[in-house]
């Protein structure tokens, strides 16, 4: 007897059973299940939520993959700086290493299985008390989170974090597809808010950067978004920024990668590229004002909005997670707008809000979930119009046509 039919047979004896959904997670993970609809009229369709959810992973596994190295490259290329060294860059002899990976898996892999752990763990108790069966929805938040976190976070913050995302971020509102806001994003706002210092400063983006603080061994994890915000030269040549070799978040560094994975999306239509081309569209056009004002000689070298708002426009796109943001944030299906036009206008305010809020807050300057989370919010908003505007254009022409 295969392994499918032992669970076919045990799911049997569940049924009806109030432990029922929490089975047929485990069931449904394995295997599509061998149910057909009943009655009435139904969308019939290969790409089902689950498969939907596994695409969107499929196109984060490489992110995952780069920042585990990447994990382990910043916390030895930080102590070789502090110990007056110069380190060459090396794919094969500095990055792609054995140190970098086991170093980057002890740090990374926690944070992934503590935000799947205590993430589903929330959706089992809800599926169980609410009797309704376990929903895919979690399981790219599960993988989001970790991407978007500092690497030294501590889990039990992380445990907490996770907690009121999907307990505030979406089952208040019904579970997945009736939430408003963006769970991962959710999640990522609740730990900016309730514990700042680790999600902001130059100690938070390489392994052991805080524990070091203030020692004879200190070793520094600035971002170059941190670098400017105070005025202060970047050491990073644009193809480490554009490839990912500098420090940050762990799965937001590699823009080519986020490339990569956006094409993967547009391809098989589960990403917009609307949301996408305005959200990049957005970032420039804020990016080429703030340059406009530098250029005009409106604020001078020493203010402290110069060194961001100086920075080309363009760079924007390889600094921060404004890439990340907008492939894997801004296209959730659920939270974002659903007209063709909408997009448009949603993507392209998410971009122009993202790169107004990084230049005028030096304090913290990566704006980009907070300007999803807002845009998250206009979104019905910007389809109403959208559509009213359609229904208006429409009468007006069958007016005319019966006039």
């Amino acid at each position: 007897m295969s392994l499918k039919q032992k669970l076919d047979g045990i799911k049997q004896r569940f049924e009806g059973n109030k432990w029922a959904p929490a089975f047929n997670a485990f069931h449904t993970f394995l295997y599509t299940p061998n149910e057909t609809t009943h009655n009435g009229a139904h969308i019939r369709a290969a790409d089902d939520l689950k498969r939907t959810m596994n695409t969107v992973i499929l196109a984060l596994v490489p992110c995952l993959l780069f920042g585990i190295f990447n994990a382990g490259y910043q916390h030895y290329r930080a102590i070789a700086v502090a110990n007056g060294e110069n380190p060459e860059f090396s794919l094969m002899g500095s990055f792609i290493t054995w140190d970098n990976f086991v170093l980057g898996c002890i740090t990374v892999l926690p944070l992934v299985i503590v935000s799947y752990g205590v993430g589903l763990l929330v959706e089992f108790i809800f599926a169980v008390i609410k009797g309704h069966e376990v929903e895919e929805g979690y399981l790219v938040t599960g993988m989001l989170v970790p991407l978007i976190v500092p690497i030294d976070i501590p889990l039990w913050m992380l445990a907490v974090a996770v907690v009121f995302g999907v307990v505030i971020g979406k089952e208040v509102f019904g579970g997945t597809g009736m939430n408003i806001l963006n769970p991962a994003l959710t999640i990522r706002a609740f730990l900016f808010f309730a514990y700042p210092t680790w999600m902001s400063g130059d100690k938070v983006w390489v392994h052991e950067a805080v524990d070091r603080a203030g020692g004879p061994d200190a070793i520094s994890g600035e971002t170059i978004l941190g670098s400017y915000a105070q005025n202060q030269e970047v050491v990073y040549s644009y193809s480490e920024m554009f490839f990912g070799f500098i420090p940050g978040s762990v799965g937001e560094t590699s823009k080519l990668l986020i490339v990569v994975g956006a094409a993967f999306l547009i391809f098989t239509k589960i990403g917009s590229w609307r949301i996408i081309l305005s959200t990049i569209v957005g970032a420039l056009v804020m990016g080429l004002i703030f340059n406009g004002v530098v250029d005009a000689g409106w604020i001078g070298n020493t203010s402290k909005f110069y060194g961001l708002m100086s920075v080309p426009f363009w760079q924007h796109l390889i600094i921060g997670s404004i890439l990340f943001g907008a492939v894997y944030m801004a296209t959730d299906p659920v939270t974002a707008s659903q007209t063709n036009k909408g997009k448009y206008i949603y993507g392209f305010l998410i971009g122009f809000i993202s790169i107004l809020i990084r230049v005028f807050n030096p304090a913290y300057p990566e704006g980009v979930f907070l300007a999803i989370l807002l845009m998250n919010v206009f979104a019905p908003t910007i389809d109403h119009y959208v559509l009213q505007s359609n229904i208006k254009k429409r009468m007006k022409r069958l007016k005319l046509k019966t006039a």
